[in-house]
C-alpha cells in the first residue's frame, strides 16, 4: 500500500459538518494554506454556488469544482475544506486519496439539519426528504476517507487537537 501524504489535509463531509470552519482552525494551528473549494468556485465564477447550480445547473458546477481540485493538487502544506459532494466523485475521491489525507468530519442528520437553512441558500437542502437520501447516499463515499472524525458535539478547537492526536503529531 501506498504511503499517504502528510503534508496536506483534505476534509470532506456531507454539508452543513463544519469542513469550513475546521479547515481554518486547522491550517491556523498547522501554520498550512486554507482553501474552501466552494469559495474558490464563487471567487472564479463571480457568484454564488447557488446561483451557479440555479443558471448553469449542477453538472457545469461538478465541472468548475474537479478543475479546482485538480488546480490544488501540486500545492503542499495545505488545508482544504471540499464540497459536501467533491469526495462523492470518482475521480475527485481517488485524487483527494492519492494526494494527501483524507478527513471525514461525521455529522448526525439531524445535527446538519439544524445547521442547513432549507432557504434556497443551498440549493440541494430546499427538499428535505431529497435531503435525507442524498445524505444517507454520500456516506458510502464519505466512509472511504483515511480518517473518520465524529464532529458532531465537538467544540472546534477540540476537534483539531483530537485530529492531531489521532495522526500522532
Amino acid at each position: 500500500m501506498r504511503a499517504v501524504p502528510d503534508d496536506k489535509i483534505y476534509l470532506v463531509g456531507f454539508m452543513g459538518s463544519g469542513k469550513t470552519t475546521m479547515a481554518r482552525a486547522l491550517g491556523r494551528r498547522l501554520g498550512w494554506r486554507v482553501v474552501d473549494v466552494d469559495e474558490a468556485i464563487e471567487r472564479r465564477e463571480g457568484r454564488s454556488v447557488s446561483r451557479v447550480f440555479a443558471e448553469q445547473g449542477e453538472p457545469y458546477f461538478r465541472r468548475i469544482e474537479r478543475e479546482v481540485l485538480l488546480g490544488l493538487l501540486a500545492e503542499r502544506h495545505m488545508v482544504v475544506a471540499t464540497g459536501g459532494g467533491t469526495f462523492v466523485q470518482p475521480a475527485n475521491r481517488a485524487d483527494i486519496l492519492d494526494n494527501g489525507l483524507a478527513v471525514w468530519l461525521d455529522v448526525p442528520f439531524e445535527r446538519i439539519v439544524e445547521r442547513v437553512p432549507s432557504d434556497g441558500r443551498r440549493p440541494l437542502a430546499a427538499d428535505r426528504e431529497a435531503f435525507a437520501a442524498l445524505y444517507a447516499e454520500r456516506r458510502a463515499a464519505y466512509r472511504l476517507a483515511h480518517l473518520r472524525l465524529d464532529a458532531h458535539l465537538r467544540r472546534v478547537d477540540g476537534l483539531v487537537e483530537r485530529l492531531l492526536d489521532q495522526l500522532g503529531w
